[in-house]
């Protein structure tokens, strides 16, 4: 066998750094020793996948013994404080029908777990420039003249809302607030019609975004009636109760609560 010399490119670098190896002559062709001594596609391709595996096993042994982030309502939702509303009104329409009723459910994490931290109910004598339909009235059974109802003025209602939301936006360190709801559109939109009806400002709301439990249930149970959906969701319903503003705001908090609870479960947060 004759040994001779080959000189090898190492990349695409000048002639400098090209560097003689030995060869060995071989069928008539100068093979480099170090071309030979590589190992073949299978070797490489086996090696590759046991780094592979190997790099995997790792972060699974990282992951196992991660420490879970400390849920809280600042970065959960992105600065926001979602605030279960439900109001009883008039009629549906928030420029003409009265707000007779409404209640708030503040919620917070315990535990890494989205559970109800307090509630709050306002009786809403309405507003002299509005009306009430007895339809609605027969729905929500609320009787206007009745003084047992202990009803406050609606400013007084909302600046008793606001001032509530406001002392949590402080509390939980959030930015703001956000309507959360049941067709959160309709609560929102009467809240603000009878804020700037009455005069009252700062409202700690934001002003168009809502967080609307009808479309969590759609995705989540697939339905949207709030009774039907409690059932699927297993969260016990009475229908006697309903269209009363506490019992709704409780119900929807608890909805609220199972979805939000739930899509931390599946690691989706």
């Amino acid at each position: 066998m004759v040994m001779i010399r080959h000189e090898l490119d190492v990349g695409d670098g000048p002639r400098s750094l090209r560097r003689s190896l030995p060869c060995h002559r071989t069928g008539g062709h100068n093979v480099p020793a170090k071309a030979r001594s590589r190992p073949c596609g299978s070797r490489r391709q086996a090696r590759l996948i046991e780094s592979d595996c190997r790099i995997r096993k790792q972060a699974i042994i990282r992951e196992s013994h991660r420490v879970p982030r400390q849920m809280t309502m600042r970065t959960r939702f992105r600065g926001y404080l979602p605030v279960v509303v439900d109001l009883e009104t008039g009629g549906f329409d928030d420029a003409v029908h009265s707000l007779l009723e409404i209640a708030a459910v503040t919620l917070d994490f315990q535990d890494q777990r989205l559970v109800v931290q307090d509630r709050h109910r306002w009786a809403v004598a309405p507003h002299p420039d509005t009306i009430s339909e007895e339809a609605s009235l027969k729905v929500t059974g609320i009787d206007v003249n009745d003084p047992a109802r202990g009803a406050v003025s609606e400013p007084e209602a909302l600046r008793g809302l606001f001032r509530v939301v406001r002392a949590e936006v402080r509390r939980l360190g959030c930015q703001r607030a956000i309507v959360t709801a049941h067709n959160a559109h309709f609560d929102h939109g009467f809240i603000h019609a009878a804020a700037t009806r009455s005069g009252v400002k700062r409202s700690p709301f934001h002003p168009f975004s809502v967080v609307d439990t009808v479309a969590l249930a759609a995705v989540h149970y697939g339905h949207t009636v709030l009774s039907e959906v409690c059932a699927r969701a297993e969260i016990d319903y009475d229908a006697d109760r309903a269209h009363s503003a506490p019992y709704d705001a409780d119900v929807t908090a608890e909805l609220f609560c199972r979805v939000v609870n739930a899509t931390a479960r599946a690691g989706r947060v």
